[in-house]
């Protein structure tokens, strides 16, 4: 599969700022669009960058003091979406696909065991897919 076929397949809108935005716009933009990092382009809607949630959050950290004395209660996602040792990866993507999500906490009954992220998902897909391809190749090979 080509990246070709993943962009084919999602919508073809590509939210962006120019270089003459604020972080605040930047902000509005990535809550209203649901996503986590925006490319910036120039004045020839050259790509010049991206700014993601961890720029967001390096920045408030080092400049936005009345940021940090908020209660996380005030800022937090109240019920998160979760999953348990023994869904199905499958399920757990769709959620995370579903509600545009990148981290799905992991709990055994109420405790809380560990977090999924889509980069672990994908590293265990491919990790699965290259094991495969390598046994139907030895197969094929007549090393089995």
């Amino acid at each position: 599969m080509l990246v070709r076929d993943v962009v084919e397949n999602k919508n073809r809108q590509v939210v962006m700022l120019d270089l003459e935005a604020t972080v605040g716009e930047a902000l509005a933009r990535m809550v209203q669009h649901n996503i986590g990092s925006l490319p910036i382009v120039d004045c020839d809607g050259r790509l010049a960058g991206i700014i993601s949630e961890r720029d967001v959050l390096r920045l408030i950290h080092d400049r936005g003091d009345r940021f940090s004395r908020l209660a996380i209660a005030e800022v937090m996602t109240k019920n998160p979406i979760t999953c348990g040792m023994d869904d199905e990866v499958n399920e757990v993507m769709g959620k995370m696909s579903e509600r545009n999500i990148a981290k799905v906490p992991v709990l055994e009954g109420d405790e809380l065991v560990g977090i999924v992220s889509v980069g672990d998902v994908v590293r265990v897909l491919y990790d699965k897919v290259h094991t495969e391809n390598q046994h139907l190749i030895s197969y094929i090979h007549g090393g089995v």
